[in-house]
């Protein structure tokens, strides 16, 4: 580093302009001449912004100057307070305020005297500088780990026997907590059950202990596995917090728009039957002039079947979220429905109300919901072309486009083997409302089973196998949206509505490194193939060659 051989500072006139009410406070501050003697660098270490109260000076705490050659006529100038003559080689700072502002009285602040003392105390230069800041963060964020309370639980949970901490780092998405690496002294179970009693046992019912893989680590366990180390963090800060009166209004608002979308649905089945002026003005891109919407109640009453087979759907998917949570002790937030005019309804978007303990559980609550869903869609489908197929039921019958069946590679097959070629190689098709509500209810599960953020499917790859994975799939489904390879028309809403609200991945489980069982592992990768097979639409080519529509007719 270069050596200055003099410096001085001219004098500076900076006005700021911090009126938090009306934003017209404005303070000048004249910074008179300074000399700087030979070898010395000049530091402001503290600037105190004045608040409103009796006094209203600017206050610069310490101007202090640190020779680098250990020159005894250097001189360390402190404003802070300390008596000291002089006159132009000392820092004089003045505050001012026009009385002319806002009707705020000016005030001058008395210029901080100077004093003079030896460099030899404060060690090699630079050691002591500090800038202080104003930490924002740390005053709007969440609380951290009191520092008294680290040491407890260093002493009293860590040691030879159960884990050997050789370094702290930040821990939480701001900081918050305080994440302990080191060497594992035992079996990571065992361990983490005896660190999590202690840690009761030492500091009551206040932090929480997780234990994770060890970031950037270079090497596995000696004992097998990834390495670990556990993050502490304050129950408060680490716990959802509980559902509040606005979140219970929205959520029912939205289930009852969902009712009117799954009725709406319900009418749009029935096309064949609507008035020819609302078919042309729902159909028709040139249409101006609406139609009289009375026309449409008259089916109102017709439509509820299907209405409530889809709603059914959604009430079976998160009653069995919450069947598989109750036995965990796991809790989850009321169901915020979100709905869609071309499906009734995406889902409903639930939040874990408590921490999972482990990965497994994350997993088996992920898999119930779309399972239990799954299987009364799958159970409605099947029952619905069954009753196609029957001539006594021709009168509950609708006809719809056969392009509906080019939506899914795998329920346009299944249709296809149960009705036969004749009627499906036609421009409309003949079938129940149950298969409506039965398409609709599978393409709902397989749409929530997609690995991506907090889908009930990325819950379960997360849980199934590591939030690394997850970024992989995330990625990977992220682009197949993106070109319409899953979902067909419904792949950019439903991509909009996953960025919007659930991008996010699930926060980690209290055991967040104990992996699940090869079974569970296999049960995932078989969901995700079925959705795979669920959203991918049939092109015109494979359709007609395998009889799923009449391509031709279109």
């Amino acid at each position: 580093m270069g050596t200055l051989t003099s410096c001085g500072f001219r004098p500076l006139n900076s006005e700021f302009h911090s009126n938090p009410v009306r934003r017209a406070f404005r303070e000048r501050i004249q910074c008179h001449q300074l000399t700087r003697l030979r070898g010395t660098s000049c530091f402001f270490s503290r600037a105190r912004v004045p608040k409103w109260g009796k006094s209203r000076h600017a206050n610069f705490n310490s101007l202090r100057c640190f020779a680098t050659n250990n020159n005894d006529n250097d001189k360390d100038i402190v404003g802070a307070g300390e008596e000291s003559g002089g006159d132009d080689s000392k820092s004089n700072v003045t505050t001012t305020m026009p009385e002319d502002e806002r009707g705020f009285t000016s005030e001058k602040s008395t210029p901080p005297s100077t004093s003079h003392r030896s460099l030899s105390s404060l060690g090699p230069a630079y050691n002591n500088f500090q800038v202080d800041s104003f930490k924002l963060i740390e005053l709007l964020g969440p609380e951290k780990v009191d520092p008294a309370d680290v040491k407890l639980i260093k002493d009293k949970l860590f040691g030879y026997s159960t884990f050997w901490v050789t370094k702290e780092e930040p821990f939480g998405d701001l900081g918050e907590g305080i994440l302990f690496l080191g060497n594992l002294r035992g079996k990571r179970e065992d361990v983490f059950a005896k660190l999590q009693n202690q840690l009761v046992e030492v500091t009551g019912d206040k932090y929480n202990l997780f234990m994770v893989e060890e970031p950037n680590s270079d090497s596995p366990d000696p004992r097998g596995g990834p390495r670990v180390s556990f993050g502490l963090l304050r129950k408060e800060v680490s716990e959802p917090g509980p559902t509040t009166l606005w979140q219970y209004v929205i959520a029912l608002l939205l289930f009852l728009l969902s009712i009117v979308s799954s009725v709406e649905l319900g009418i749009a089945s029935q096309i064949d039957r609507l008035p020819p002026e609302v078919v042309k003005y729902f159909t028709d891109p040139d249409a101006v002039e609406a139609p009289d919407m009375d026309l449409l109640f008259p089916f109102v009453e017709s439509a509820l079947p299907l209405a409530y087979g889809v709603l059914g759907v959604l009430l079976f998917h998160e009653v069995g979220h919450f069947l598989a949570a109750f036995p965990k002790q796991v809790k989850l937030s009321i169901p915020f429905f979100i709905p869609n005019i071309t499906l009734g309804s995406f889902g409903a978007i639930t939040q874990f109300k408590s921490i999972l303990p482990d990965r497994s559980t994350k997993v088996d609550i992920s898999l119930a919901g779309p399972f239990a869903g799954a299987v009364l869609s799958f159970s409605m489908f099947a029952v619905g072309l069954l009753l196609s197929s029957n001539p006594d039921t021709t009168g509950d019958l609708v006809q719809v486009p056969s392009l509906l069946f080019q939506g899914s590679l795998l329920l346009g097959l299944i249709s296809r083997a149960t009705l036969g070629y004749a009627a499906m190689h036609a421009a409309t098709v003949s079938i129940h409302p149950l298969v409506i509500a039965g398409w609709c209810g599978l393409t709902i599960q397989a749409f929530n089973m997609l690995p991506v953020g907090c889908l009930d499917g990325g819950r379960a790859v997360q849980g199934a196998f590591g939030k690394s994975a997850l970024v992989g799939f995330g990625l990977t489904t992220y682009t197949l949206l993106g070109l319409g390879v899953l979902g067909g028309p419904l792949s950019l809403p439903w991509g909009l509505y996953v960025l919007l609200c659930q991008r996010t991945p699930e926060k980690p489980c209290l055991n967040d490194v104990t992996e699940v069982g090869t079974w569970k592992k296999a049960l995932v990768a078989v969901a995700i193939f079925l959705v795979v097979l669920t959203l991918v639409p049939v092109g015109d080519e494979l359709a007609e060659e395998l009889g799923i529509g009449l391509v031709t007719a279109f």
